[in-house]
C-alpha cells in the first residue's frame, strides 16, 4: 500500500475545502508540496526513512488546512489529527508514532528529537526560501505589514528561520541564504 499517495490525497481534499468553507489560500501549492520535495531530498540526503519524512511532511500542517485549534497550537493538534488519520488508513503501528513525532516536532529543529523530524523541520524551514510570495502574503495577511515595514519583518523572519535549521542543514544551506538574502535586501 501507498501510503504517501493516500495521504497526499487526503491532503489535496483537505486543501480543498479548506479553499471552499474558510478562505481562498492554497496549502497545497503555497507551502505542503514545497515541504514534501524538501522533506523527501532531505531523507536522501540523510539516510532518514523516505516513508517517515515524506508523510511527516504531508501531514505537519494538517490542523492549519483543517482549521482545528489555533495556530500556535497547530503542532499539538495536528500531531491528534495525523494519529487519527494515520489510525484510519491502518499505517502500520511501528511507524505511525514516528510519523506523528515529526508532526509534533516541525516547528524547529531544535524540537527534533530523531534524524527524520529534523528532516521535517529544516524542510519546512527550507521551503519558506522556495516560495518566497508565500512568506510576504503572510505578512501582509496576517500581520497587516505594510510595504514601508516589510524589509524589516522578512530580513528578521528569514533570519530567524535560517537560525531555527539544525547545525548540519545550516552548513549545507548558508549560501543558498546568504544569497537570497543579498537579492532581496542590498543596503
Amino acid at each position: 500500500m501507498n501510503y504517501v499517495e493516500i495521504i497526499k490525497e487526503e491532503m489535496l481534499n483537505l486543501t480543498r475545502k479548506y479553499m471552499e468553507e474558510v478562505d481562498s489560500y492554497n496549502f497545497w501549492e503555497q507551502h505542503i508540496k514545497y515541504v514534501l520535495k524538501e522533506a523527501s531530498d532531505l531523507a536522501i540526503k540523510y539516510d532518514a526513512d523516505k516513508e517517515i519524512v515524506e508523510l511527516g511532511a504531508l501531514l505537519h500542517d494538517i490542523a492549519l488546512v483543517s482549521n482545528y485549534g489555533t495556530r500556535k497550537e497547530h503542532h499539538t493538534n495536528g500531531a491528534i489529527l495525523a494519529r487519527e488519520l494515520l489510525t484510519k488508513h491502518n499505517y502500520p503501528s511501528d511507524k505511525l508514532e514516528r510519523v506523528v513525532g515529526c508532526v509534533m516536532n516541525h516547528r524547529s529543529s531544535k524540537n527534533a528529537t530523531n534524524n527524520e523530524e529534523l528532516c521535517v523541520a529544516d524542510a519546512d524551514i527550507i521551503a519558506h526560501f522556495d516560495n518566497l510570495p508565500m512568506i510576504f502574503n503572510y505578512a501582509f495577511n496576517r500581520y497587516n505589514i505594510t510595504c514601508n515595514d516589510i524589509h524589516g519583518w522578512m530580513k528578521k523572519y528569514l533570519a530567524e528561520d535560517f537560525n531555527d535549521l539544525s547545525d548540519r542543514e545550516k552548513v549545507s544551506f548558508k549560501d543558498r541564504y546568504e544569497n537570497i538574502m543579498n537579492v532581496l535586501f542590498v543596503d
